[in-house]
C-alpha cells in the first residue's frame, strides 16, 4: 500500500483502541517495519493528530480527542451494509432498530455516496427476512441479563417435548444460521448448557447475580466447542 493508505489504516487502528498499542503490534498488523511505524506516527503528529505515547511503550489517541469521520472504500461499505441487513433480518426488534440508526449515521457522514448506498442496500446485497416464529423471543431480555450478569429462572422444553426448570447464568447468544441459542452455565447440571430461544417457555429474573470467570465464560465455552 502507498503511504497515504498506510497512514489511514494506522489512524483507524489508533481510533479503534482505548489502550496504547505498541509499535511492534502496529508493524505486524500493517506488515511494515517498526521504523516505518515511528516515521508514520511522527507524520500524523505533525499533521495535527493528537497522539500520546512513545517508542517502547505504545501509542494511543489522547483522551477526549475527536477526529473527523474516516471515509470507507466500497468493499468496507458493502461489509457494513451486509452486517446491518443481517441484523435487521435475523435480530430482535431492538437490534433491528439500532441497525437502522447505525445505517442512518453512515448515510449522514457520506452524503455524496447516497446513490451507491441505496444500490447496495436495496438492489445488490439482499438478506431474506423469512418468518422465524419465536426464534428471537426473549432476546432483548436475555441480552440485558447477559450485560448485567443476572441469573435467570427458565422453563424449557427440549426437542422431545420434555420440560424442565433451570436456574442459569446467561453468557451469550449464538446464531447458527436458523435459530438463536443461549449459552449458559446451568446450576442444575453444574456445567455449560445451550438452550434454543424458541423453546424457552417462560423466563424470569432470579434476583441474584453471578460472576463470570475465565473458566465460566462464552469464550471458554466456544473454545471447548471448537475442540470437539
Amino acid at each position: 500500500m502507498n503511504k497515504a493508505e498506510r497512514l489511514l489504516k494506522l489512524l483507524t487502528l489508533l481510533q479503534s483502541r482505548r489502550r496504547a498499542i505498541t509499535a511492534a503490534s502496529l508493524a505486524e498488523k500493517l506488515n511494515v517495519s517498526e521504523r516505518t511505524i515511528y516515521r508514520d506516527i511522527q507524520a500524523l503528529e505533525l499533521s495535527g493528530v493528537p497522539i500520546s505515547g512513545e517508542a517502547g511503550v505504545g501509542y494511543m489517541l489522547q483522551a477526549g480527542s475527536t477526529l473527523a469521520p474516516l471515509m470507507f472504500n466500497e468493499s468496507e461499505l458493502e461489509a457494513l451494509i451486509l452486517g446491518v441487513r443481517m441484523v435487521q433480518a435475523w435480530g430482535d426488534s431492538g437490534l433491528a432498530e439500532s441497525a437502522d440508526q447505525a445505517l442512518d449515521k453512515i448515510k449522514a457522514i457520506l452524503p455524496d455516496r447516497q446513490h451507491y448506498l441505496h444500490s447496495i442496500a436495496e438492489e445488490t446485497l439482499i438478506v431474506p427476512d423469512f418468518e422465524q416464529g419465536n426464534s428471537t423471543q426473549y432476546s432483548q431480555e436475555l441480552r440485558q441479563a447477559i450485560k448485567q450478569r443476572e441469573k435467570l429462572d427458565i422453563h424449557y422444553q427440549d426437542e422431545k417435548q420434555a420440560t424442565s426448570e433451570r436456574t442459569i447464568w446467561p453468557l451469550g447468544l449464538v446464531y447458527w444460521g436458523k435459530v438463536w441459542t443461549l449459552v449458559s452455565w446451568c446450576e442444575l447440571r453444574d456445567d455449560y448448557r445451550s438452550f434454543r430461544i424458541d423453546r424457552i417457555q417462560k423466563l424470569a429474573g432470579a434476583n441474584a447475580h453471578f460472576e463470570a470467570s475465565d473458566e465460566i465464560s462464552l469464550k471458554n465455552y466456544l473454545s471447548r466447542f471448537k475442540e470437539h
